[in-house]
C-alpha cells in the first residue's frame, strides 16, 4: 500500500540568501534521503521549506517527490518561536493531509512545525542543539539558548525521534517518547566507482572553520610532522568567515605553512568537486570536540581515504569495525600526531577496498530511506503496512 508522507526541512537557499537561485537544494542528509525516496515508487513524498521571500519552486522534484515553498515574513521565526512557520506549515499540510510528517532537525522550525501540525509526526536530530548550548555557554537569549529550549519541548511531543549515532540516542532518549537509531544516508554520487590511482601523502580536514572543529590544533600537527622532515601535505576545506576571530586567527596560522608547502586552505566546494578532493588525497583527519554523526567522515571512507579522528559521537559508530580506521582520545594529540607520522613513512596505504562495501551496506540513500519506511508505519500502527 502506497504512503504519503511529508518532510520539513531548510532550504539551502534561505540559509545563503540566494532568492534567485532558480533551483531548490538542501542539506547534505536530506537530499540523500530524497535520493533514496525517489527510488520507492510506493512513497508519495511532499518536501516543505519555509523561506523569508519568494522562490522559483518546481512542482516536483522527482516523479514521486512534490516541493512546496512556503513564504513566511521575518517576524514569523525564531523571534516569535517560528510561531509563522507553524502556521504557514499546518495550513499546507491540511492541504496534503500525509500520513505522516517528519521534521528534520531541530536547528531551526522543523521539528516545532511538525509537533503543531495535528498529523502523526517524529523528528530527526541533526545537532543536538542543547549539548551544543551547553558547550558553549550560550547566553541567555541567544540562538543556542533558545533553540536548546525549543528543541527539549519539540523533542517530549513527537511521536518519536530519529537519532543518527548512539551518543545521539544517549542525549535524546530521556527527553522522547520512543527514540530509533538511524544513520545519515550519504549521497548517490559517494557510490560513484572508486579511481584506480595510487594515493598521495594528502591529509584532508573538511568542515566549518570552528573552534569545535579545532582545524588550529591540527596546524600545530602539521607543524609537528613538517619539523619532523615528512612529506605531506594538509588541505583544509570548509566555510569560512574571516571577521571571525577563530577564522582570523586560522588565517594567519596557516600563512608559513602554506609557504613551507605543507598545508593549504582551499575553500569551500559543492559535491562534485569535493569528491573530487577526497580522490586526490590519501586520509582524512577529523578531531572535533564534539560530533553527533560525521558525515565527511562516512563519506571520506566511501571514498576510500584513510581515516584519523577522535573517538566520540556519532564517529565512533562510523569507523566502528572499518579495517584501518583510528581513533583517539580527544585529547591525545601526541597520539594521532604520531600515527599520521607512521602512515606517510609507510607510503600512506588507503584503507582497504571492503570498507567502501561496508559503507554502502550501512549507509546508502536507498537502505536509510527503506528504514524510515518501516518505521514511518511503525508509528502509523500497521494501519499502512
Amino acid at each position: 500500500m502506497s504512503l504519503s508522507i511529508a518532510i520539513l526541512t531548510a532550504e539551502k537557499r534561505e540559509h545563503d540568501k540566494d532568492y534567485t537561485n532558480p533551483k531548490p537544494g538542501f542539506g547534505a542528509a536530506p537530499e540523500a534521503l530524497l535520493q533514496g525516496f525517489a527510488q520507492l515508487p510506493e512513497v508519495k513524498l511532499h518536501v516543505l521549506s519555509c523561506v523569508r521571500q519568494p522562490v522559483k519552486a518546481p512542482e516536483k522534484i522527482s516523479d514521486n517527490i512534490w516541493y512546496h515553498s512556503l513564504v513566511v515574513p521575518k517576524i514569523g521565526w525564531l523571534r516569535t518561536g517560528y510561531q509563522g512557520c507553524i502556521r504557514a506549515t499546518r495550513k499546507k499540510l491540511q492541504e496534503i493531509r500525509p500520513d505522516i510528517v517528519h521534521g528534520q532537525g531541530t536547528e531551526h522550525n522543523n521539528a516545532l512545525c511538525a509537533i503543531f501540525s495535528g498529523l502523526p509526526n517524529v523528528v530527526t536530530i541533526h545537532g543536538n542543539m542543547a549539548a551544543l548550548a551547553q558547550l558553549f555557554r550560550a547566553r541567555f537569549g541567544s540562538y543556542h539558548w533558545l533553540t536548546a529550549r525549543l528543541e527539549n519541548f519539540a523533542l517530549g511531543w513527537t511521536a518519536g525521534v530519529f537519532c543518527n549515532s548512539a551518543y545521539t540516542e544517549s542525549l535524546v532518549r530521556p527527553r522522547a517518547r520512543k527514540t530509533w537509531r538511524v544513520p545519515n544516508p550519504l549521497r548517490h554520487e559517494f557510490f560513484a566507482r572508486l579511481p584506480d590511482a595510487s594515493r598521495p601523502a594528502v591529509l584532508l580536514n573538511v568542515g566549518v572553520i570552528t573552534e569545535r572543529k579545532r582545524q588550529l590544533e591540527l596546524l600545530d600537527v602539521a607543524k609537528t610532522l613538517h619539523r619532523h622532515g615528512l612529506k605531506f601535505e594538509f588541505q583544509f576545506i570548509g566555510h569560512l568567515i574571516p571577521s571571525d576571530p577563530y577564522g582570523a586567527a586560522f588565517l594567519e596560522r596557516i600563512k608559513p605553512l602554506e609557504a613551507a608547502g605543507c598545508a593549504r586552505y582551499l575553500g569551500e566546494f559543492g559535491t562534485s568537486e569535493l569528491i573530487k578532493r577526497f580522490d586526490a588525497a590519501g586520509a582524512l583527519v577529523h578531531f572535533p570536540t564534539e560530533e553527533a554523526f560525521g558525515l565527511v567522515v562516512a563519506e571520506s571512507m566511501t571514498r576510500g581515504l584513510k581515516f584519523f579522528g577522535a573517538r566520540l559521537g556519532g564517529i565512533s559508530d562510523i569507523a566502528k569495525e572499518v579495517p584501518g580506521a583510528e581513533l583517539f582520545d580527544p585529547a591525545d594529540w601526541s597520539g594521532l600526531t604520531e600515527a599520521i607520522a607512521g602512515w606517510i613513512r609507510q607510503g600512506h596505504p588507503p584503507l582497504p577496498d571492503a570498507s567502501a562495501g561496508l559503507m554502502s551496506e550501512r549507509y546508502h540513500p536507498e537502505v536509510i530511506a527503506r528504514r524510515h519506511v518501516e518505521i514511518y508505519r511503525e508509528v502509523l500502527g500497521g494501519n499502512k503496512s
